[in-house]
């Protein structure tokens, strides 16, 4: 037995340094590593038990073809010859009927090298439409920054700060896209200030210095109004704004009808609260904002992000150690030639996003475009659909429609580790092999200006195959064999060739990442039309984009919707994922949603009770978690749940406690399509 080094990957999207002891073929135990770059000897539940998915009884281990009805739960084993053999006829017939844009190719986060495996192989297959979560994940903070300062602020955590602004994040929970929690602590125990920005008082809020408890989906009527704050006030970084930023004055005018007096009645933040976390925000040198998926779930999303990005510019936070940073890549085949973008060169003409506005550069399809494009035809049919590491029927919003649209298709094709309620709608599923069984590379085009090697301890089961290896093999069938290898591991070594380094010599180092930038537009100027930070957008009129942050109001609370709905994500999970590793399921056994003491006592509602939930869209059950740490107005649901326990007749149960029942795909942010997904109006009573 021996201790292997390898980083962390499939329960997130990775990053933590970690150590495998393995016997034989088989993953005995794991343990973080005390040199880990991110994670430095942190590791959370999820990773310790990750290698329980791999020898889990109920795992898939051959092709299946459906035989009955969609979700009827019955299959037949066959061949992995026939099942490419099939997805490609299948395929390459829509293709000639309708085109390749009626083939559509979709995963669900980030998790490895497999994710842009996939762009290459819908790039060079012809098909524009690449469907992704990145409408509310990601998209919005990282191409929002893009047409505001030239690049993607992430907040820098390796470096000492004086204040870190925690907005609709929660490390500890989520170690989000590579922001491990254990970099945060650090510097808090390190002296470093804290405020947070979440609608629940979660436990980092006992450490910190001011605590926003803040009104689900106003995110960027606050900001905005802390702008106002430090605008009035003159706190602002009077040289940077003068020297490097383009629009002060249009915002300086836009904001002053974001008092915080004003604001209050929005976020239900008493003003003097707005005021104070303006106030030591801008007087804290440097300080970063390190903000969170949530800001991307209504919308306002492009809104929120464009404000936040206001914030750290006109406060001098941009660019500097400790702040909000271009981490830039190292040196590694860049994502254009890596997805074979030249092979599509008018891509944005030809995908279903052009016949919506949306902003440029965003290049993926959201599922609501997707969707309307297979039930309506608009602007033109999908027919086909190859998914991967993605469960649209727990994820996507508005599952109803998700399910009449998958069932609409006329081939549907996923890719799985397991039998979820999305892959019982699939005509062929196909066995994947999962982490710690293929060579990886993790974090490529994430922004991060990092990427951590992921090499191979265990062979999978002997029909399951790793994601890249599916897409290396549909893509000799479906396109030229020339963009593809004899065997799929020839596509690390194409991303790495410009380090130099083999895959096995990369796996021996464990990680690259690319050379600080610190204060990089002193000598070249920001990367936008004006060379400075754009508050105020140059390129509006040309993009038909707003030119400066606004707040688009969100549905209002009536009678009888009085309550304010919002989720969380469940530090055991990876959204829908993994509730049937029974070590991950312990420790949560139930969707839980929490109720404030006062709420629960107005409706009868005991700790431990089966509570009802209910929208305009839907309703679903829940168990009563009641606690103080959230508003009396706020109602905040489990996300991702259904239950591998119960019959794959059912569909596994999904409809009972699925969040996603309650949302719906419109109304739709303009710039990213990004739906309410919280700030939803509900009501509750005990089931």
């Amino acid at each position: 037995m021996s201790w292997i080094k390898t980083h962390c990957g499939r329960m997130d999207h990775g990053g933590c340094s970690i150590l495998v002891k393995k016997e034989g073929n088989k993953i005995i135990d794991i343990k973080p590593d005390p040199k880990g770059y991110l994670n430095r000897g942190y590791i959370c539940t999820k990773g310790i038990y990750s290698h329980k998915k791999l020898t889990h009884p109920e795992r898939l281990t051959y092709p299946l073809k459906r035989k009955g009805k969609r979700g009827e739960g019955k299959w037949e084993r066959i061949s992995w010859d026939q099942a490419l053999e099939e997805i490609s006829e299948a395929f390459l017939s829509i293709r000639r009927e309708y085109g390749p844009e009626a083939i559509a190719f979709g995963a669900g986060m980030p998790k490895g090298l497999d994710h842009f495996v996939l762009i290459r192989l819908a790039n060079t297959f012809g098909s524009p439409n690449v469907v992704m979560t990145q409408d509310v994940c990601h998209a919005p903070r990282e191409i929002s920054g893009i047409h505001t300062c030239g690049f993607y602020p992430v907040a820098d955590l390796q470096s000492q700060s004086s204040l870190i602004l925690l907005w609709g994040s929660n490390p500890p929970s989520t170690n989000e896209e590579g922001q491990i929690c254990s970099l945060l602590l650090k510097q808090l125990r390190e002296g470093t200030k804290l405020i947070v920005v979440d609608p629940r008082r979660i436990p980092l809020c006992d450490k910190a210095t001011m605590h926003l408890q803040i009104r689900p989906g106003t995110d960027a009527a606050l900001a905005l109004s802390m702008i106002h704050v430090i605008i009035e006030e003159r706190l602002y970084d009077r040289e940077f704004v003068t020297d490097w930023t383009y629009g002060f004055e249009e915002l300086s005018e836009h904001v002053r009808s974001f008092s915080p007096e004003k604001v209050s009645d929005i976020t239900w933040i008493d003003p003097s609260l707005i005021r104070e976390a303006a106030r030591i925000y801008a007087t804290s040198k440097p300080a970063a904002i390190q903000w969170g998926n949530p800001i991307e779930h209504n919308i306002n999303s492009f809104h929120t992000s464009r404000a936040l990005i206001c914030l750290m510019a006109i406060c001098g936070n941009l660019a500097v150690p400790g702040g909000n940073i271009w981490e830039k890549d190292p040196p590694l085949l860049s994502l254009r030639e890596f997805v074979r973008a030249d092979t599509l060169p008018e891509k944005w003409k030809k995908m279903v996003n052009k016949a919506y506005g949306v902003i440029p550069r965003f290049m993926t399809v959201p599922s609501t475009f997707f969707k309307k494009a297979v039930l309506e035809g608009y602007p033109y049919p999908i027919k086909g659909y190859f998914c991967m590491a993605s469960n649209p029927v727990l994820c996507w919003p508005d599952s109803n429609e998700t399910i009449r649209a998958l069932k609409a298709l006329e081939f549907f094709v996923i890719s799985e580790i397991f039998l979820t309620p999305t892959a019982m709608l699939a005509d062929i599923v196909l066995p994947a092999a999962t982490q710690f069984e293929f060579d990886d590379i993790g974090h490529y085009g994430l922004g991060h200006g990092i990427v951590f090697a992921r090499p191979k301890m265990v062979d999978p089961p002997l029909e399951c195959w790793p994601d890249m290896k599916i897409l290396n093999e549909l893509g000799k069938r479906l396109t030229s064999p020339e963009y593809w290898y004899e065997d799929y591991r020839g596509l690390l070594d194409e991303v790495l060739k410009p380090s130099g380094l083999t895959y096995k010599k990369f796996a021996e180092i464990g990680y690259l990442k690319g050379k600080e930038s610190f204060r990089f537009y002193r000598s070249q100027g920001f990367k936008t039309p004006t060379k400075k930070v754009e508050l105020s957008l140059s390129t509006s009129k040309r993009f038909n984009i707003p030119s400066l942050p606004e707040f688009l109001k969100l549905p209002k609370l009536t009678e009888k919707f009085p309550y304010v709905l919002t989720s969380s994500k469940n530090r055991y999970y990876l959204h829908s994922s993994y509730r049937w590793v029974e070590e991950l399921r312990k420790r949560s056994p139930v969707p839980t949603v929490e109720l404030h003491p006062e709420t629960a006592k107005a409706y009868g509602i005991s700790d431990g009770d089966e509570v009802r939930i209910e929208t305009a869209s839907g309703s679903i059950v829940q168990v009563a978690k009641i606690t103080e740490r959230i508003h009396p107005k706020v109602i905040c649901a489990s996300y991702g749940w259904y239950f591998p326990e119960s019959s794959p007749e059912k569909m596994y149960d999904y409809t009972r406690s699925n969040y996603n029942m309650l949302t719906k795909a419109f109304p739709l942010g303009k710039e990213f399509a990004t739906p309410n997904l919280k700030g939803i109006p509900c009501r509750i009573k005990k089931n």
